[in-house]
């Protein structure tokens, strides 16, 4: 079995993204702030799949980033198609994490991790909410161990 295929074994939901070649900075590899970017479509596609933003949001209600975090443990430059893999943990009653998984089909391996911290947000009244019921029961189907 190919690294490739491992890793989409491992990940089944995850994000396919080509490099852009405007992703790349003066060093010649993908600038840093870029992979907030591929982690935020990896989890609205996460979402879009198993619990609808728009529709979330209808209620007045969805989820905040409140912490990212990013571990950069290769280069990627262009051009290159990334695989964003996700995994959830910590569910609480109002948060819970996002890890990612960031693998190059280039070079075969994975070049980034990261994770975000969402909590559930009332747009209305402007405070923290709980887990909608549905969305609680998909989080804790993706629950990594």
């Amino acid at each position: 079995m190919s690294p490739k295929e491992k890793f989409i074994q491992q990940y089944p939901i995850h994000t396919e993204i080509s490099v852009a070649w405007g992703e790349m900075d003066a060093l010649q590899h993908i600038n840093n702030v870029v992979y907030f970017r591929y982690f935020e479509t990896a989890r609205i596609d996460f979402f879009n799949r198993f619990f609808p933003l728009d529709e979330m949001y209808k209620s007045g209600i969805g989820p905040v980033i409140s912490d990212n975090s990013a571990r950069y443990k290769r280069p990627v430059t262009f051009p290159d198609t990334l695989f964003v893999g996700i995994s959830v943990s910590e569910i609480k009653s109002d948060r819970f994490t996002m890890h990612y998984q960031v693998f190059s089909e280039q070079q075969q391996a994975i070049t980034t991790t990261g994770s975000s911290v969402a909590v559930m947000f009332n747009f209305k009244n402007q405070t923290k909410a709980d887990l909608p019921a549905a969305m609680l029961t998909v989080l804790q189907q993706h629950l990594s161990e």
